[in-house]
């Protein structure tokens, strides 16, 4: 074998030695029981067809690699985003060890959280023993000043109290009585990622809140960004906006230090975050504004049933949605918005002027969140593309119509197709019987780019075979320059690797474009 101590190979290298493709090659014809190569090939063209794809659209049974993610995994991101905060999941170890090598793949850092262990004797019986045990370990290893409780199928399945359990441990000593332990219930076999944080942020948020009088503070704005692999940059950039307005608020859940602590000998369990008293007097919030309106969905109802003005944005970024953003900010703390802004604004607009040749008509395949695909797909058509394929698994019929309404005030939308609920399997046939240009997504979609042969350019959670993109803002103007950055990258490097074949395709290779 070619590995050896003074030869060693990566992977990716390794397994392209002779030895290793005889040794898979036998293993193959051996053991898989392949069918014939003819049968493959024609198997594989008819996939690639429009009746496979009529058919394919039709599925209703069985989901092939959906765009999202389950509950508990929203409700362990937004706990992160809170000050000395431990997630604890309500079930079995494995789950919890997907959440958090989700992230920690995604943002490179370590993700915190602890389970309750539940085994065969917990499905049976309940997992008040689990619970009990559990709270008081995490107390005294980890030193929380909160603890987040969410749960798995298990719990949700056999009907766990989380609230009943946690005051029986309370009562049991497992932590003090007025020890702050917010719960939600975030079955993973129902709705998504966006969804579990929701109802984590919600459930932290009526911890504090609940029997409290309010006493509305004028001009106090709360901010709660949704489920974003990109909180690094993003919140960081939203929060250098409202500072540099001057403008009074707290800004609910934010993971942005969490999920990017510095090396420098010291190691942080916990980091930033929003601080607990700020979580208290943000109830006396004039008004709160959501960055992600499907992410927040059950938050804002609970903030207006308190009194407060609400209002939410999907994903603001690019110019006429950062726009819409500061306008609100403005109108709701009755600040100004500065010069420089404007400047900003006008700098976007120049960079789409000077790219306008290469961007206009580009046709674009959108997937991932609901709020992502919405403000992605009306970025694109502020460039002149073409959002050709726009996908949410875990988009809803509002979602779609709100689509198909955003879609229509633009003639670049005219083409456009809205499709909730389906999955990446459903969009490789999309790709193949409409091709588009560019394809906007997660890191799952590099297997619909060998597929399909379309560019991938990766905006979304998770992205886990690239470093460092969520390090930089997506949303407002600087954001919208770094976005219009990334994408004409993909268009510049695939139109190099169309045009380099020597005295064949090169006499495009130019240097300046």
């Amino acid at each position: 074998m070619p590995q050896s101590a003074d030869k060693v190979l990566d992977h990716a290298s390794l397994f392209c030695e002779p030895e290793y493709r005889n040794l898979l090659a036998r293993k193959k014809l051996k053991f898989e029981c392949p069918r014939p190569r003819e049968v493959v090939s024609y198997q594989r063209e008819f996939t690639e067809t429009w009746e496979y794809r009529e058919r394919n659209l039709a599925r209703e049974a069985l989901v092939v690699n959906p765009a999202k993610a389950c509950q508990p995994l929203g409700a362990v991101f937004a706990a992160a985003g809170f000050e000395r905060t431990m997630s604890f999941v309500h079930g079995s170890q494995g789950c919890v060890a997907y959440y958090r090598s989700h992230l920690s793949r995604h943002f490179k850092e370590p993700a915190s959280a602890v389970s309750s262990s539940m085994t065969e004797d917990a499905a049976v019986f309940g997992g008040l023993k689990n619970m009990v045990e559990g709270l008081a370990n995490t107390y005294r290893l980890y030193d929380p000043k909160m603890i987040a409780v969410s749960t798995t199928c298990m719990a949700e399945v056999i009907g766990d109290d989380l609230h009943g359990f946690i005051e029986a441990a309370k009562n049991e000593g497992s932590v003090s009585i007025d020890f702050d332990v917010p719960f939600a219930h975030t079955p993973a076999f129902v709705g998504s990622h966006v969804d579990g944080y929701d109802n984590m942020v919600k459930g932290i948020l009526e911890n504090f809140w609940k029997n409290t009088e309010r006493v509305a503070t004028p001009g106090l704005v709360n901010i709660i960004p949704g489920f974003d692999g990109f909180c690094v940059g993003n919140n960081r950039e939203i929060k250098r906006l409202l500072d540099t307005m001057g403008v009074n608020y707290v800004f609910i859940q934010d993971a942005s230090d969490q999920f990017d602590t510095p090396s420098d000998g010291e190691y942080r369990m916990y980091d930033g975050g929003t601080k607990i008293d700020d979580v208290t007097v943000a109830k006396h919030a004039e008004a709160t504004i959501s960055l992600q309106h499907y992410n927040t969905r059950k938050t804002l109802d609970y903030c207006r049933e308190l009194g407060q003005t609400t209002a939410s944005f999907h994903y603001p970024l690019g110019i006429g949605a950062t726009d819409e953003f500061l306008l609100k900010i403005s109108e709701l703390s009755k600040k100004e918005i500065p010069e420089a802004f404007e400047r900003d604004r006008g700098r976007l607009v120049d960079a789409m002027a000077d790219s306008q040749s290469w961007l206009h008509g580009k046709k674009y395949g959108i997937y991932g969140d609901p709020d992502f695909v919405y403000a992605m797909a009306r970025f694109v058509m502020e460039t002149g593309g073409e959002p050709t394929h726009c996908l949410a698994t875990n988009g809803t019929a509002a979602w779609e119509a709100e689509m198909k309404g955003l879609l229509a005030t633009s003639p670049y939308g005219g083409g456009a197709q809205v499709w909730a609920g389906k999955d990446l399997w459903a969009m490789r046939s999309l790709l193949l019987t409409e091709p588009v240009d560019l394809l906007i997504g997660n890191s799952y979609g590099k297997y619909l780019e060998r597929d399909t042969g379309t560019p991938l350019v990766r905006l979304s959670f998770p992205i886990f075979d690239r470093h460092h993109h969520h390090r930089f803002p997506l949303m407002g103007y600087q954001g919208g320059l770094r976005l219009l950055t990334v994408i004409l990258d993909k268009i510049f490097d695939r139109l190099d690797q169309e045009t380099m074949l020597l005295g064949v395709t090169d006499y495009s290779y130019d240097l300046t474009r």
